[in-house]
Parts: C-alpha cells; structure tokens; sequence
C-alpha cells in the first residue's frame, strides 16, 4: 500500500468530508474568494469544519449520561485595515458560501485598503505531522468505554475507605478543518483529542474533601491504559486524602514555591495572555512595546511551541493555515517577542506564529497559545523546598483571574503545604496567591531541573471563545508574593 505524505493526505481527508459531499470543488473557493476580492480586502479566508464529539460519565457506580453530536459549517472572513466582516453558516453549500461572500465584501466600502489578489492557483500550505488523522471516538466501542468509567471506579474505592464517591468523564473529538486563504493557501488538519477526568471526594470525621485528577491529548482511546489510569486515580485520591489533613493557610506577603507542571497555569494567565499580539498592537498589555527589554528574571525562559507531537495545544496547522511553531517570547529574562495571528501581525508588521486560533467555524480567529511553558533550570526541587525560611508550597491550582491591562492575578491553591525552615509542615486550604505577572517575573530566584507539563486537561477561555491548551514548568521560588488565606 502507498501512503500519502501526511499534508496531502488531511487535504484529501477534508475534501472528502467538507467538500465533495456538498458539490464544492476547488473552482467554487475561488469564486467566494474572489466575490470577497470585489472590494478592497487585506485578507479573506474561508474555514470549513466538521466535529463529531462524544461524551460518557459515571457518577455512584453508574455511567450516567451519553452525548453524541455533528457540527458542520464554513466561516467567511474578509479583513480591511483593523475591520473585521464575518459571517458563518451551518450549511455548506455554494448558494450559502456566496451569499457569506456578499454579505463580508461590504467591510470594504471604505476603499481605505488594498485590494487582494485573488488567486485561483492553490498552494498547499506547509504544516506538521504531530499526531496522526485517528478517530478517537472509533477507536473503542460502547462497551469497552463504559468499562474504563467502571475500572476507574473500582481503583478509586480500592485505594482508600475513605473514599466515598467517584464521578469520571470520558470526551473524544475527531474535529476536520479545511482554509482556503485568497492567496491561494489550501491547508487542512485532522485534529483528534480525548480527556479522561476523575473527581473524588474523600470523607473522615464528618470531613469531606475533593481531588481531581486525568489528562489526555491528541491520539485514540487505546492510550488510557490500566498504568494511565492508576496515575490518574492516584492524582485525584492523593489530593483528596491530603485535603482532609489540611489547615488553614496562613496569609501575608511571603515566599511561594509552586511545583511543576499544571502549576505552569499561573504562567499561562499571568504572563502569556499579556504576550498576545492583539493586546500589544493596542497598547493595552503591560508589555506592549517592551520587545527587548529585560521582563523577568535571568533565567526565565518562557515558550510558546505548538509543535510538540500528541499535545492537547499543539496544531499541524493553525486556524489560518499557518504552520505551527516554536516561539521563543522570553529568553533569559528578556522580551523577544509576541503571539501573533495573521492580521495582527500585518499591522505590527512581522510574520504571523501560528497562533490564529478559532473556537469554530462560527468565530473570527485570533492570537492564542498552544502549550505555553517555561524551560528548566539547574536546581533540584528538594534545594528550592529547602530555601524557604517560611512559605508557601503550592503544588497544584483550582481557578484563576487576570487583568491583562495592570498583569494583576488571583489564584487558588487547590493543593499546597506551609513550609518552615526549608521543611514541609503541613498542607493547607483556602490560599489564593495575590500578584502582578510581570513583576512576579523579575521575582522568581530559583528554577528548578524538573520541568514537566500538565497531563493534558487545559482549556483557555478568551473574549468568549475556548481552545484546548497545554502548560508547564519547573518547581519555580518566586519571593515576596502576597498570600491570601483563611487563617
């Protein structure tokens, strides 16, 4: 059997399930595009897209619900200057693509903007092989689904008496796009992703308390092996077992510790949402026109890569047709550079990073991240632990805010330990962690060796629009954080 090359063959995958059933063929993009081009236009795209997600949880030993749903549709974007015009329909036929058409040429009444060629020769866009083209929802039936609910729930209570519920969710999504750009760029991706979540509640003298735990990423079912699944079970039980032992958490200006991986959250709002192109080109991010100078701490090395294989953020493609990539936005301390999508990144005039990222057909794209982390450091985690004369350890995170314009955050600890004279004490609850992310930045002291990534369950909310992510990061001893607590 000959094999396509992998770009090839998620364009042909797309054509077959975008196009060819609704008698589209390539001299149909054109003529969108070019009704578009009738009018001055910066850029117009067209982003086709079919998603079949499946859902199964099980709650008090019982596997509950079941969803199953289709979403299909094209989106029609024409941009002139800074004006977006956007329009989308779930029937994708060319009677509604041209009518789209006509209704988003109108942007460019104005005639304040170039006019855009319109290309009728297709380009295949460059782009990754990072996952394969599976159906995860094909790669278990039924039954063996219900099963792995089941199993977890059988470790789960086998772990601990004191375990007294277990709730788990089972999602896959096999999600096919197909852009077609007016400068001729054809580019598709085949996007598969599952997430496995396991939630416990743990109860001792009268005392309940909650753990969670599960991942996943961009492959089959086949993935959530009985080892992965123990992890997971051990993940969430551990939190739970360890939260009934908990006291108040003290509060105050003091050291923080945060550990590796999902803590790597707090980098994400707190520093990467400032690092998006959109805010700086308005001026509203506290690093807007800051490329070059020092924003951090030496050290500090922060990343935004698309491009690592299996990972619940990473993208072939973008939703713009790009290529994925990995940007280098802080090294050693220093601003190097921003997020960008297409249209921001023509109006700061630099190139587009891969990060045009969209909800859906039904949205405009925009600069997001994709599996946002910063690199390791040279210190063990039993060093920086060490260090703290009195502190807080924070190990995982529940939810969080930031003010992109001041860098001001608020954070909870869903998991963390008071720290005397370099040794853990015991955990506690109710901190919520008090800073400015760019400040926090020039703060941090020591960086440890162990950077990890969170186990795949990361979804970043923006202006309305949610997008799987990733985030990650060594044990980092940030000082002087203030500490919000119950104590």
């Amino acid at each position: 059997m000959i094999s396509r090359e992998p770009t090839l063959e998620r364009l042909a995958i797309a054509r077959s399930m975008l196009l060819d059933p609704f008698g589209l063929d390539e001299p149909g993009l054109v003529k969108a595009l070019g009704t578009i081009g009738e009018h001055r236009v910066d850029d117009a795209d067209l982003y086709f897209q079919i998603t079949r997600h499946e859902g199964w949880s099980l709650e008090e030993g019982i596997v509950k619900s079941g969803s199953f749903s289709i979403d299909q549709g094209v989106g029609v974007r024409a941009v002139a200057g800074e004006k977006t015009a956007f329009a989308y329909s779930d029937d994708i036929s060319e009677a509604s693509l041209l009518d789209a058409a006509r209704t988003v040429r109108s942007i460019a009444a104005a005639g304040q903007s170039r006019r855009v060629k319109i290309s009728g020769a297709p380009k295949i866009a460059g782009s990754r092989a990072l996952y394969g083209p599976t159906d995860p929802i094909a790669t278990l039936d039924s039954a063996q689904k219900v099963a792995l609910l089941e199993k977890i729930e059988r470790i789960a209570r086998a772990r601990d008496p004191r375990i007294v519920q277990v709730m788990a969710g089972l999602a896959a999504e096999y999600d096919v796009v197909l852009v077609a750009r007016a400068d001729g760029t054809r580019a598709a991706d085949v996007r598969p992703l599952v997430r496995m979540s396991i939630t416990v509640i743990a109860e001792s003298n009268g005392r309940r308390e909650v753990g969670s735990g599960g991942g996943g990423g961009r492959f089959g079912l086949g993935y959530f092996q009985d080892a992965q699944l123990e992890r997971y079970v051990d993940q969430a039980v551990n939190a739970a077992l360890t939260n009934l032992e908990s006291r108040p958490a003290p509060a105050g200006e003091m050291t923080v510790v945060l550990g590796p991986g999902w803590p790597g959250v707090l980098l994400h709002e707190a520093v990467g949402h400032g690092l998006e192109g959109d805010f700086n080109r308005k001026g509203s991010s506290t690093f807007a026109g800051r490329i070059g100078q020092r924003v951090a701490a030496k050290g500090v090395t922060v990343l935004d890569d698309g491009t690592l294989p299996d990972r619940r953020g990473s993208l072939n493609v973008d939703d713009e047709g790009h290529p994925s990539q990995r940007n280098v936005l802080i090294e050693d301390g220093i601003l190097k550079g921003y997020i960008q999508d297409s249209m921001n990144a023509r109006l700061m005039g630099v190139d587009a990073t891969g990060n045009g990222r969209r909800e859906s057909y039904a949205h405009v794209p925009m600069p997001r991240m994709t599996n946002t982390y910063m690199l390791a450091g040279d210190k063990t985690k039993e060093e920086i632990v060490a260090s703290i004369k009195r502190g807080l350890y924070a190990t995982n995170f529940g939810g969080g805010q930031v003010d992109i314009t001041s860098g001001k955050f608020v954070f909870s600890a869903s998991e963390a330990f008071w720290v005397e004279n370099g040794r853990v004490q015991y955990p506690v609850k109710g901190a919520t962690i008090i800073g400015n992310g760019p400040d926090a930045l020039t703060r941090v002291r020591m960086i440890g060796n162990d950077l990890e990534l969170d186990t795949g369950v990361g979804v970043c909310g923006k202006e309305g629009q949610s997008v799987p992510v990733g985030v990650g990061q060594p044990t980092l001893r940030i000082d002087g954080l203030t500490v919000g607590g119950t104590a």
